[in-house]
């Protein structure tokens, strides 16, 4: 397995042009062919999250399409320091400003005071709202914002000459998803400018060379451009979520570096053992190469988990780290090992030594101080066991606690228009507006809103939907006739609002549900969850009459659902897939069932660790949130259990591989381990040391669900890396002696992971 680099053939001019030079060309090829695409990414992904076969989803498609509402896709114009809407100045400004937004080409409907003198629109404090539908537009309905938000502009700039103080600012899901997209680009490049320095300074540190140092960082980041080139390509078929472009940023820099490092540091050891160029990129290829195979089949397994959960943001995210994986895998075995053919010895061109020192740098033997720190690992392995399980245990225990859900607070970025127009709707008690219930009443065949049975219905479905408590208005046929009308009103509503309320059979009618100003998420996703129980018969609505839920909140309950449904079976898809390609790999029961419970461990103590900072509120200044969220993003646990369980075998299979090797050469047990602390002890901790700066930046940024991913990716590879792979790991490898490679035995195990 690896690269095998042919010795015979010139590295320079290639004569002979061996089949790994086929290899890297078709690998470079793909690179030069994806990177130009990958500018375009940020345009083709999306923030809008789609649930296949959820019924918030098939109820937006049902308005759209269906009763073709003009408002089932809408924005909110929130219009504060102008005259009230109910005195003549107020109505003539506006007049204006209904009349221009009109005028923007993709709104398909606009409701206000001014054609609905309803108090809902005299929010407190004397602000007003206005209602904008939009039509389909192409790449999708977000393209329609930028326009109308330049219009809105103009009407701001020519109203503030009369009124200094007025405030015109878009709102609603769909420019709350834009901004979320700016804001998520935004922090990408952010954290790539601090991310890139700080990772360059430790290449630097684990190299000393400046050429050693800047290959891992190229690979990376030319992972990050192949994933992001191939997802903009992608994105044009399927629904691909701007979670992409962190998680791509992220998982790129840290695993294209991680695989990199490992095959960098494989060349510069064997130069030092005086191999020539040749031979020691043809012992790094086969070696470095295996090992990196088995550990991104590993890490891919985790990606491809996701795969089976049907929402696109999971989705996109499988299929991103399944690029990712992909790319840096092999720029780092097929591409690399071309380069360092190439360069030779000036891989270490620009040490920071000494030239007369240079030598004897090279020929010093692996660091002393992981011989020191393995024979003190063996020497008290049960004394090691407990320092360093005990506490990881105990924080483990505090991921029972973990309550997946929506945070408590404000969560979203402060400054962004869509979330200042939202807070303002939420101090003129409006807020309702964007965060409505829309609920779908189905009257039975035979049965319309046009007759008196039908009629009937929908009042007693609205009066019980408005009896709850946390209701602050329903908005139906019904509640818009007023008491005592009859189905006769429909032949009255203009089309507009007949189309909004109404679908073409009659059958189907909405009811908009604007919860109470104090409900919070969390009550309105078990709001949906109950309207959805609810028994129409027992309402004396009819029998046979169904409601189907929609809306921010009942996607927020369909999200949460689906997500807590699949979880279960996602951990045992990465469980199971990562045992069986540890047991081809290691030809050992002991070593992947070992290998599998400490990456557990990692895990359990990284959620722990998250309950306790995040949910909890402990020390959760230093990750910039004040006090605990009372819950975690639903989409924080599954794809960190995904992600961090590939990562964490990484450095596994790192020691594993070199305990085996040196086995092989006849060493005992208690030597195999500490030559293989000796050899990978740098390598891990610099690996490490990279990814959970990598991981660290995202939390610095303003979306706390990438905040949240980013501390337990950082505590999950900052605890594996050092207590488990450099304490607990050796300690159990020292414990179980030849049980390690049980039942085939050393001979087995090194057939397959150590066949060089």
């Amino acid at each position: 397995m690896g690269i095998r680099v042919n010795s015979n053939v010139d590295p320079v001019t290639n004569r002979g042009r061996p089949r790994w030079f086929w290899r890297a060309a078709v690998v470079c090829i793909a690179a030069v062919a994806l990177v130009p695409y990958s500018s375009r990414v940020e345009r083709s992904l999306e923030t809008a999250a789609h649930i296949k076969g959820s019924e918030a989803e098939s109820v937006s498609q049902e308005l759209t399409e269906q009763f073709q509402s003009p408002l089932a896709h809408r924005v909110v114009l929130v219009i504060r320091g102008l005259p009230a809407s109910d005195s003549d100045e107020g109505r003539q400004v506006l007049t204006r400003i209904v009349e221009e937004v009109r005028k923007e080409p993709g709104v398909s409907g606009v409701v206000s005071f001014l054609n609905w003198t309803d108090p809902i629109f005299l929010g407190k404090g004397g602000g007003t709202f206005i209602i904008i539908g939009l039509g389909r537009a192409k790449p999708s309905v977000e393209s329609l914002i930028p326009k109308l938000r330049e219009r809105v502009d103009v009407l701001r700039n020519e109203i503030h000459a009369r009124y200094p103080s007025v405030k015109l600012e878009i709102t609603g899901e769909t420019p709350l998803n834009f901004d979320l997209r700016k804001t998520s680009s935004d922090e990408v490049r952010k954290a790539e400018r601090l991310v890139l320095p700080l990772t360059l300074l430790l290449l630097l540190v684990a190299f000393r060379s400046v050429v050693a140092a800047v290959l891992p960082l190229g690979v990376g980041l030319l992972a990050i451009s192949m994933t992001l080139g191939t997802s903009a390509l992608l994105a044009e078929r399927w629904h691909l979520s701007i979670l992409v472009q962190n998680l791509a940023t992220m998982l790129g820099l840290g695993l294209g570096i991680d695989y990199a490092l490992l095959m960098v540091s494989q060349f510069r050891e064997n130069l030092a053992t005086g191999c020539d160029v040749s031979n020691s990129a043809d012992i790094a290829g086969r070696r470095a190469g295996h090992t990196l195979l088995v550990s991104a089949s590993t890490v891919a397994i985790g990606f491809a988990a996701l795969l089976t959960v049907p929402v696109s943001d999971i989705r996109s995210i499988g299929v991103a780290g399944l690029l990712v994986t992909g790319a840096s895998v092999s720029l780092a075995t097929l591409v690399l090992p071309t380069v360092l053919v190439m360069l030779g010895k000036h891989i270490d061109a620009g040490r920071f030594v000494l030239p007369g020192r240079i030598k004897r740098e090279l020929s010093k033997p692996p660091p002393d101080r992981w011989r020191r720190w393995g024979f003190k690992v063996t020497a008290n392995s049960w004394t090691a066991l407990l320092l360093a399980g005990v506490p990881l245990l105990l924080l483990g225990s505090q991921a029972a606690r973990l309550e997946p859900g929506l945070p408590r607070g404000d969560w979203l970025p402060p400054q962004a228009e869509s979330v200042r127009a939202l807070h303002s709707l939420e101090d003129m008690d409006r807020a309702g507006i964007v965060q409505s219930l829309q609920v779908i009443l189905e009257l039975p065949g035979g049965t319309t809103a046009r007759t008196a049975a039908g009629w009937d219905a929908i009042g007693r479905v609205s009066a019980a939907l408005a009896s709850d408590r946390r209701a602050g208005r329903v908005i139906s046929l019904s509640t818009l006739a007023g008491k005592g009308s009859s189905p006769a009103f429909v032949s009255f509503m203009n089309e507009e609002t007949r189309r909004s309320f109404l679908r073409s059979d009659g059958r189907a009618t909405l009811l908009e549900l604007l919860p109470a100003p104090w409900i919070t998420p969390t009550e309105q996703i078990q709001w949906v969850r109950e309207i959805r129980r609810m028994d129409m018969a027992g309402l004396g609505a009819m029998t046979g009459a169904t409601v189907r839920v929609g809306g921010i909140p009942a996607l927020n309950a369909d999200y949460n659902f689906v997500v807590g449904d699949r979880l279960p079976s996602v951990i045992a898809f990465v469980v199971g897939g990562t045992l069986l390609a540890l047991l081809i790999a290691f030809r050992s029961i002991f070593a992947a069932v070992k290998a599998i419970l400490l990456n557990l461990l990692s895990v359990a103590a990284a959620f722990g660790a998250l309950v306790l900072v995040f949910q909890d509120g402990h020390g959760s200044g230093l990750v910039g949130i004040s006090g605990g969220t009372g819950s975690v993003f639903p989409i924080v646990p599954i794809l960190a259990f995904a992600i961090v369980f590939g990562l964490s075998m990484d450095y596994e299979i790192f020691l594993v591989a070199r305990v085996l090797e040196a086995r092989r050469s006849g060493l005992s047990e208690k030597e195999a381990i500490v030559e293989g602390l000796a050899r990978t002890g740098s390598l891990i901790t610099s690996a490490a040391a990279i990814m959970v700066v990598v991981f660290a930046a995202f939390t610095l940024g303003g979306f706390l669900a990438i905040k949240m991913l980013g501390f337990t990716l950082a505590v999950a590879v900052l605890f594996d890396a050092t207590l488990v792979r450099m304490v607990i790991g050796p300690a159990l490898l020292y414990l179980a002696g030849d049980w390690n490679w049980w039942p085939w035995g050393l001979a087995g195990a090194n057939a397959s992971l150590a066949d060089r």
